[in-house]
């Protein structure tokens, strides 16, 4: 597993629900593409309101009715790695949005106090390496 702290680039991607890829929800598709790219993460968050390049509200509010909710799709990885992962998006979202911002990883303080404080920058992608406690990295 990959472990990044530091500078770091996200990219956010969103699109509706229903949005699919060769008859796959088209947010799956971007997360097992970015971890086959071995990218640091990906998550998917379904929104409950929003409206994009549509004007279109849609909502999860039971008397609107809506089924196409928003859903973002957060990838977090190295600049260069991310930048390496563009085209793949440009290939799958052909409505929607995509977003880069600049932000920095850390460790939490529980895992910053089992590596005696010093958090190392940059990505970790070194198999089966143990921290201080013996403990095996997941």
């Amino acid at each position: 597993m990959t472990r990044l702290t530091g500078r770091a680039l996200r990219v956010t991607v969103f699109v509706g629900e229903h949005d699919t890829w060769h008859h796959r929800p088209l947010y799956s598709e971007i997360v097992h593409r970015a971890h086959a790219a071995a990218l640091a993460g990906a998550s998917v968050f379904r929104g409950i309101e929003g409206f994009g390049a549509s004007s279109v509200i849609h909502t999860s509010r039971l008397l609107s009715l809506s089924e196409d909710l928003p859903v973002a799709i957060v990838i977090v990885d190295t600049e260069e790695r991310v930048r390496a992962f563009l085209p793949q998006l440009d290939e799958l979202v052909t409505e929607g949005l995509v977003t880069l911002d600049e932000c920095e990883v850390i460790l939490p303080q529980s895992r910053l106090r089992s590596t005696g404080g010093t958090p190392t920058v940059g990505r970790d992608d070194t198999p089966g390496t143990s921290d201080t406690e013996g403990k095996k990295s997941p």
